[in-house]
């Protein structure tokens, strides 16, 4: 499968057995109707939920417990899909990139678009035959301030700040510090989304992106408050190509760390 895949084209392939279909929608829109055989993932699973960054990763040993209980095994190709066009679903995939998982696709548009297709539905919950998979971290697709303040300057490094602008301004204030990354390109995540498709990744987001200044050239970070919202746009860098990591620790670490540099 692609990494992005239409509602139809995973329709028809349901009765793969090597197919592990994870909705991490709100539970009462899982509980309304997902699609056959979905397990349903909070997304509370994949963050540390510690202060001040409650979205850096979870320990090795909880990101170990949780990938086997949903089942997870190595010949499964996965596909991810949410509620909201995309957030948590990219944040799945990342943490599945994360642990060498590879085998994976994102549902265009999510449940908006399933629904729209009109495709089947279930309220069944789907029950899940816990794995004993082994998981290993991959520093790889993961960037902390440290490595961020070491590239700052260098002319093909590019921070994505998927936050709204006014987080981005510091008109917001979210951290002890408000403002941006410096230099950092600000491009809201929701911009990447086309309301006219349900949700489903713009069609020319590369064009969208590089009259912005990001594109394929460079070596590209990606952040919002908590990693939710650059989930998604770490799944579009993806999809496009770029040679893109995320900052999990985002700006609710580095707001509140006293050393690191913010412009507004």
């Amino acid at each position: 499968m692609d990494l992005i895949i239409e509602p139809e084209a995973l329709a028809a392939q349901l009765e793969r057995e090597d197919l592990l279909i994870v909705d991490l929608s709100s539970p009462q829109n899982y509980a309304s109707g997902h699609i056959p055989g979905a397990l349903h993932l909070p997304f509370q699973a994949l963050l540390a939920g510690t202060p001040p960054a409650p979205g850096k990763l979870p320990s090795t040993e909880r990101l170990t417990e949780v990938f086997r209980a949903i089942g997870l095994r190595p010949e499964h190709h996965v596909v991810a899909c949410d509620d909201e066009g995309g957030g948590w679903a990219g944040r799945f995939l990342w943490t599945l990139e994360v642990i060498g998982h590879k085998n994976y696709s994102y549902l265009n548009g999510g449940m908006h678009a399933w629904r729209g297709a009109g495709l089947p539905l279930t309220t069944e919950a789907a029950t899940p035959t816990p794995s004993d998979i082994d998981i290993t971290v991959d520093s790889a697709p993961t960037m902390d301030a440290d490595a961020i303040q070491q590239h700052l300057g260098e002319g093909n490094f590019l921070v994505w700040d998927a936050r709204s602008p006014q987080e981005y301004t510091g008109e917001r204030i979210t951290a002890m510090k408000a403002g941006h990354i410096p230099g950092a390109v600000n491009c809201e995540w929701t911009q990447l989304m086309d309301p006219q498709r349900d949700l489903r990744i713009r069609t020319d987001a590369r064009e969208f992106l590089a009259a912005l200044g990001i594109n394929e050239n460079q070596k590209i970070v990606t952040h919002c408050q908590s990693h939710h919202r650059s989930g998604f746009t770490w799944l579009v860098g993806k999809s496009l190509g770029f040679d893109i990591a995320a900052y999990p620790g985002s700006w609710s670490e580095w707001g509140n760390l006293l050393d690191t540099p913010v412009e507004q």
